[in-house]
């Protein structure tokens, strides 16, 4: 029977960190420590099954700018479920504990989807940006083109414009 946990990083013993990270290894083949630290710093949903990790998820906050205004992003990262295990709604359980946590504490969610996961994301009530997507870099704001097409946004108490442009902060690595 598997278990759904749902735990901060700092409330996560190594252990079951190292855990999460080589099941996101063993699901991603373009995996990198960069995109594992991405997931680190919020909420994690996690899927137990004897004992054993079969799912990982997780929300951290973002600032994302869009209609002039800088706005607080719950943002899906590392999100995987073991290839033996999939089809089973451990993606929708993981999925459903994160959208609480959104819903709760952020003006929207925002991710960006393989196009594997797209439509299971879209089948969610998640919706693709349509506009203009760009990263605020450390030489300015840039677009960042390679990735429309593939983020996905959940709206909450915020008015969106999903035609409109939409920035996301800075990071190592992907920055969406």
């Amino acid at each position: 029977m598997a278990q759904l946990q749902t735990a901060h990083t700092a409330d996560l013993d190594p252990e079951v960190l190292n855990a999460g990270r080589a099941l996101l290894y063993d699901v991603f083949d373009d995996m990198t420590d960069s995109d594992w630290e991405h997931s680190l710093g919020g909420i994690h949903a996690l899927v137990w099954e004897d004992g054993e990790l079969i799912g990982h998820a997780s929300v951290i906050q973002r600032r994302l700018l869009h209609g002039g205004r800088a706005l607080r992003a719950g943002y899906v990262e590392g999100v995987g479920v073991r290839a033996d295990r999939r089809g089973r709604g451990h993606g929708a359980a993981m999925m459903d504990a994160l959208e609480r946590v959104i819903s709760r504490g952020y003006d929207l969610g925002a991710l960006g989807a393989t196009d594997e996961a797209a439509a299971f994301y879209a089948a969610r009530g998640w919706r693709l940006w349509l506009g203009r997507c760009s990263a605020l870099t450390p030489g300015g704001i840039t677009r960042t083109a390679e990735e429309e097409g593939g983020i996905f946004v959940l709206p909450q108490s915020v008015p969106l414009d999903l035609s409109g442009e939409l920035t996301c902060d800075w990071r190592d690595g992907d920055v969406w």
